[in-house]
């Protein structure tokens, strides 16, 4: 048997309560040969042992955080491990659209070297979640594609997939949360990189806890937004 075609990096901060939910879906609604990298931070996290119950139909390996705590380490961790020719940033929140998971790769197989599920296009939405947070992301997202001509609506969410080529010849910078997304696309859009998007719907969390956290990543997402205008200006 091959490698898998799909590697999804899901990192996790005891999400005990959702992880067999999201394998679920995962079996039920992705139509491809895949792993599931799941990166924690710390051996007590409460994912372990419920991944452990799970006899899921596709490999799963679950990976310990090696370049320090928090979700941005645990990202970069799961690109490093992935084995496939495209990855999967995905939250175990149950946040994400999986049903849209078929199309990104579609769209990454035809060229595309990042494909971002977009909830700010037309067929995309957003349930729940803080209102703020959410007027942010709308706003930054819009702007970037209208002002700057980055080819997304969507630069904020973190449910993306690249080409895992694409991702080894980065050298990341982002220093804390989740602005590692935002990160690669304004990079590729520099780069002159092929972006895309997908209509998809984001759901607001209904068990655990969210580490999101927003004044404190603001300026870090700002970072990556002046960024995004070199593109634009080049």
């Amino acid at each position: 048997m091959g490698p898998p075609r799909l590697s999804v990096v899901c990192p996790v901060y005891n999400e005990g309560e959702n992880i067999a939910a999201l394998v679920g879906r995962l079996e039920r609604e992705v139509d491809l040969d895949l792993e599931l990298i799941v990166v924690y931070d710390e051996d007590e996290d409460d994912t372990l042992p419920a991944l452990a119950m799970l006899e899921p139909r596709f490999p799963v390996r679950a990976v310990k955080n090696r370049l320090g705590r928090g979700a941005l380490n645990a990202i970069k961790t799961g690109f490093a491990e992935a084995r496939s020719e495209a990855t999967l940033v995905v939250m175990a929140d149950l946040s994400d659209d999986l049903s849209a998971v078929g199309r990104m790769f579609e769209l990454l197989v035809r060229g595309a070297d990042v494909v971002c599920g977009s909830r700010y296009m037309p067929g995309g939405r957003q349930i729940g979640g803080p209102f703020l947070k959410g007027l942010l992301s709308r706003a930054a997202g819009i702007s970037l594609h209208y002002l700057a001509g980055v080819p997304t609506r969507d630069v904020t969410n973190s449910f993306k997939m690249y080409r895992t080529e694409f991702l080894r010849g980065l050298r990341f910078e982002s220093s804390g949360g989740f602005e590692i997304g935002m990160e690669a696309v304004v990079k590729a859009y520099v780069a002159g990189r092929r972006i895309a998007e997908v209509p998809s719907t984001w759901t607001d969390r209904v068990a655990g806890a969210s580490r999101f956290r927003l004044w404190r990543w603001l300026p870090r997402y700002l970072r990556w937004y002046l960024y995004a205008f070199r593109g634009r200006f080049h």
